[in-house]
């Protein structure tokens, strides 16, 4: 399980934890692991089945300053507690 410890708490920092947000002052698409893989949902609000490769293809060009007004915002969010049973 990958996590890290911040005070008493535990993280968990794998992809499935993450919302990415890519967008202008007009419009947001987000980007967000999935059971079965990374999703896409368009400003419109579609969703669209994505490779990592195709999620990365989207975000390098706004890491590089190719598209300047792009905003890219990352979100953690804990996934929430599964009860594990006592069988």
């Amino acid at each position: 399980m990958a996590g890290i410890a911040i005070g008493t708490t535990h993280m968990k920092l794998t992809n499935d934890c993450y919302v990415i947000l890519i967008g202008t002052k007009n419009f947001t698409e987000r980007y967000y692991r999935g059971k079965a893989g990374w999703l896409k949902v368009s400003a419109r609000g579609r969703t669209f089945r994505m490779t990592a490769e195709q999620v990365l293809n989207h975000l390098l060009p706004a890491f590089a300053g190719i598209k300047p007004n792009v905003i890219i915002k990352v979100e953690h969010h804990d996934p929430p507690l599964q009860d594990k049973g006592s069988g």
